[in-house]
């Protein structure tokens, strides 16, 4: 198993590689060469089995025998065991026939838990074989920074940075990562937005000097070992459901697209699948490009479901590589018109996308109408980013004989705003962070200027 780039320029990698270096060289992303494929009779005898053990055999593929099989079960195993519940990502039924995937029972109550628990535990055993430091920069629209500084914040061998919006992720989001005062751990505040900050962790990888040898590592979704990790989930829903015998359908609350990019990859392992929904707040650059071949920027719009508020998103790349026949110089040079101006897709790359994939944008009002709607019908309150998918996969879904399943990435707790916003008195945070909001806070609040960012974090490694 070797992993190349989606621009076609840079090296082959090994796994251990490639979780390592996340950002291509010539600034793709990578993905495998080939996908393992599981047939009918494998897919059928994960039904029943623990999420971790399922975990084990979906992933094990990629690891390529570079982790011997009784140390990557014992890393799988330990990464799940931080879960509130026994199911990892239990389904919830709403009605005849659509679902919730509850993916937020992990530490910091999002769906990001599920592949940054397992990252960290990756990363500390490759640094630790090989004798090395290394350094983490991340960007977050806010749930990303928690979950990683979460799955590294016992890393002997790692320091973290985490680049968030200032005053444009929820409260809650923000002391996740900002009470978390562990020697290793390091947030800034940029004064931009979220592209702002994800520009600079990109051009950082793309020029490492300012670290003077010392490595640096993505944990945001550029790096593979997240979208592997997230693969999971949607074959363990999927065999739950019925698969193989019977087709699941999938709505993904999608901003990077990491995650709609991880059941998709489950479809091309062989989960069948006849659908996937891509359901997004007002910046919409992914139900433009595939309702109307708009593929270009617009301005950002801080939304109640600010996780989601971004203009660019980077997997979106990965799924263009796949579209385009794997011509890496086509997607370069797509994406280097992106960068300048308004543009569109192939048409032929636009019609197999669309053979597979539908979308839908929900606005502000709309998010609100819908938490309470489906608390009416459901007794469920949602939080804004799983309303968004709530909303597409009624709208869009292709048929209703097909179990849906819409994912919820997140605990309503998190976003108070909305949930008030919408008539309720709030949700109440688990037990076990029923003070963060009394907990001291530590972060440093930086110009959204390259060098400041990079002079802090040379300065601040340990």
């Amino acid at each position: 198993m070797r992993y190349i780039s989606t621009r076609g320029k840079a090296p082959a990698l090994s796994f251990e590689e490639v979780v390592l270096t996340g950002l291509a060289s010539d600034g793709g992303l990578y993905v495998p060469e080939t996908l393992p494929r599981f047939s009918a009779d494998e897919l059928s005898a994960m039904a029943g089995l623990s999420y971790a053990e399922i975990a084990f055999r979906v992933m094990r593929p990629f690891v390529n025998g570079e982790i011997d099989d009784a140390t990557f079960k014992s890393l799988v195993t330990d990464a799940y065991a931080t879960f509130s519940h026994d199911a990892v990502v239990p389904l919830k039924q709403l009605d005849a026939n659509h679902f919730l995937l509850e993916q937020f029972h992990g530490p910091t109550l999002a769906f990001k838990d599920v592949a940054l628990q397992l990252l960290g535990r990756l990363l500390d055993h490759f640094l630790k074989k090989r004798g090395e430091r290394a350094v983490i920069m991340g960007a977050t629209s806010g749930d990303t920074g928690s979950a990683a500084i979460e799955g590294c914040r016992h890393c002997d061998n790692l320091d973290i940075f985490i680049l968030h919006p200032h005053n444009r992720v929820s409260e809650v989001q923000r002391r996740q990562m900002t009470t978390v005062l562990a020697d290793n751990v390091f947030n800034v505040a940029i004064e931009g937005n979220f592209d702002d900050a994800q520009a600079m962790v990109k051009a950082s990888f793309a020029d490492q000097g300012f670290l003077n040898g010392t490595r640096l590592v993505a944990v945001n979704s550029i790096n593979w070992a997240r979208i592997m990790a997230q693969i999971v989930y949607y074959v363990a829903a999927g065999v739950a459901l019925g698969a193989p015998k019977r087709e699941v359908s999938f709505c993904v609350p999608s901003a990077n697209f990491g995650n709609v990019f991880a059941g998709y990859m489950a479809y091309k392992m062989g989960l069948p699948v006849k659908q996937f929904i891509i359901a997004t707040n007002a910046n919409d650059i992914l139900h433009r490009t595939l309702a109307d071949n708009d593929f270009s920027k617009k301005e950002l719009e801080a939304t109640l479901a600010p996780s989601m508020d971004i203009v660019v998103s980077s997997n979106f790349e990965r799924l263009l590589f796949d579209a385009y026949e794997r011509d890496g110089a086509a997607v370069a040079a797509l994406l280097e018109r992106f960068q300048r101006e308004p543009t569109a897709m192939a048409e032929a790359p636009l019609a197999k996308l669309r053979e597979k994939f539908a979308s839908f944008s929900v606005d502000d009002a709309t998010i609100l109408e819908v938490i309470r709607e489906a608390h009416r019908r459901t007794g469920e309150i949602l939080d804004p980013h799983t309303a968004t998918g709530y909303r597409a996969a009624e709208r869009v879904r292709a048929d209703q004989a097909t179990p849906m399943v819409t994912l919820a990435t997140a605990h309503p707790a998190k976003f108070a705003e909305a949930v008030v916003k919408a008539g309720f008195q709030g949700v109440p945070l688990p037990t076990h962070m029923d003070d963060l909001l009394d907990r001291e806070e530590r972060y440093a609040v930086l110009p959204a200027e390259l060098a400041a960012v990079q002079r802090f974090v040379a300065d601040n490694r340990r």
